[in-house]
C-alpha cells in the first residue's frame, strides 16, 4: 500500500513538472496585474476589486464559492490550479464560467500538498488548495514567500495563518421549493469579508448558485454593508 501511494505521489509530482514546462511556454508571466478579476457581484468584497497577486484568501468549505472565484480569472485568460480537492466537479466548474482548458487539477497530492502548491504557484496566477491538516507557521511562511515572489494569488479552503482576507458564508435561503414540492432554482447567501487591509468587514448578498448555475445578483444592485454583530458566522455549503 505504501509503495502504491509513493508511486501515485511521484506521478503527481512529475505531472506538476510537466505542467510547469508546458505553461511556461504558453504563457509568459512578465506583466504584473493589479488584481485578478472576480465576478462583479463579488468585487465589492475585495479592497482592490479582485484577487491581489501575492495575497492569500481563506474560504469556507464551499465548492460554489471556490468555483465562483476561479471563474472570472479563468475566462479572462489566467491559468488556475487546484491542489488537494479531488471532489471538484468539472461540470460545476463550467457552470461557474471556469475555462477547463486553463484549469489544472492536482487532486490527491497527499503529504506532498505543500510542494505541489508551491510548484503550482511558480506558473499559475491563481492557485486553490485544501490542506489535509492545519499548516505550520513555517509552511505558511514558505508558501507565502513563493506567492510574493511569483505574484500568484492563493485560495485556501479552511483556515490559514496570516491570511490577507477571510471569507465566510451565512444566511442561506433556497428558492424554487413550493409547499413541499418544486425544483430548487437558486440559493441566496450572504458573503462576508474581513482582513487586515479593511478597517471594517464587508458583506454582499448573492445567488450562489443562481438560476443559470453560476453566481448572480439577487437584486438590481448589491449593497456592501458592515457586518452588524462585529463577528462573522459561517455555515456549510
Amino acid at each position: 500500500m505504501a509503495v502504491a501511494q509513493a508511486a501515485v505521489e511521484a506521478e503527481q509530482t512529475a505531472m506538476v513538472s510537466r505542467l510547469q514546462a508546458q505553461i511556461s511556454q504558453m504563457q509568459r508571466r512578465t506583466a504584473q496585474v493589479d488584481a485578478l478579476p472576480v465576478h462583479d457581484a463579488l468585487a465589492p468584497l475585495f479592497p482592490s476589486g479582485g484577487l491581489r497577486p501575492g495575497a492569500s484568501y481563506a474560504l469556507p468549505d464551499s465548492a460554489s464559492l471556490l468555483l465562483a472565484l476561479l471563474g472570472a480569472s479563468s475566462r479572462e485568460g489566467s491559468w488556475c490550479a487546484t491542489v488537494g480537492i479531488p471532489d471538484l466537479s468539472a461540470e460545476a466548474a463550467e457552470g461557474y464560467g471556469v475555462d477547463l482548458s486553463r484549469l489544472a487539477l492536482i487532486p490527491s497530492p497527499g503529504d506532498r500538498w505543500l510542494q505541489a502548491a508551491s510548484s503550482a504557484a511558480e506558473v499559475f496566477p491563481l492557485v486553490a488548495v485544501r490542506p489535509p491538516r492545519p499548516a505550520t507557521s513555517a509552511e505558511v511562511a514558505r508558501l507565502d514567500a513563493r506567492l510574493r515572489d511569483r505574484g500568484s494569488a492563493l485560495l485556501v479552503v479552511g483556515p490559514w495563518r496570516g491570511v490577507d482576507l477571510s471569507l465566510t458564508m451565512s444566511e442561506a435561503e433556497w428558492s424554487g421549493i413550493g409547499r413541499g414540492h418544486g425544483l430548487i432554482t437558486s440559493r441566496a447567501v450572504t458573503l462576508a469579508a474581513a482582513g487586515r487591509r479593511m478597517p471594517r468587514p464587508r458583506t454582499v448578498r448573492v445567488l450562489l448558485p443562481g438560476p443559470s448555475g453560476g453566481v448572480d445578483r439577487p437584486f438590481a444592485s448589491t449593497t456592501v454593508r458592515p457586518h452588524r454583530h462585529g463577528h462573522l458566522a459561517a455555515v456549510g455549503a
